[in-house]
């Protein structure tokens, strides 16, 4: 019986790191991107230069991962949220874009090996 409790716990350990928590899938991003003061929060969270929200605590805990795993660890809807936002940063915020690839990816080595991804999801790097 403690073998079995043991290895149920285990699976659950397990289960609980095959994705990232999808507690805040639902955000409504086109509100952040619109808002020009809700985008400098999480900008400048992203940055270290501003407090965080708990939603912006948690995309900067799991963003290094993210990149560095090609999303392994993504929902289908973060993936979506996550395409969307970078479109929408190169598209409309070309000097915050390039400002968070210089503290994400100083080296370009992300942008390199996602270009192809990105092209796919209509998204130019």
């Amino acid at each position: 019986m403690k073998l079995f409790i043991a290895f149920a716990l285990l699976v659950v350990a397990a289960a609980q790191e095959t994705t990232y928590n999808n507690r805040y899938d639902n955000i409504d991003v086109d509100e952040i991107l619109k808002s020009d003061r809700l985008f400098k929060n999480y900008f400048n969270c992203l940055l270290d230069a501003g407090p965080c929200s708990p939603e912006g605590n948690d995309l900067k805990k799991y963003l290094p991962d993210a990149l560095e795993t090609g999303c392994a660890k993504c929902t289908e809807k973060q993936r979506e949220t996550g395409n969307k936002v970078i479109a929408w940063l190169i598209e409309n915020r070309p000097t915050e874009w390039n400002t968070l690839k210089s503290k994400y990816d100083p080296e370009n080595k992300l942008t390199e090996r996602y270009r192809e991804t990105a092209a796919k999801a209509g998204i130019t790097l």
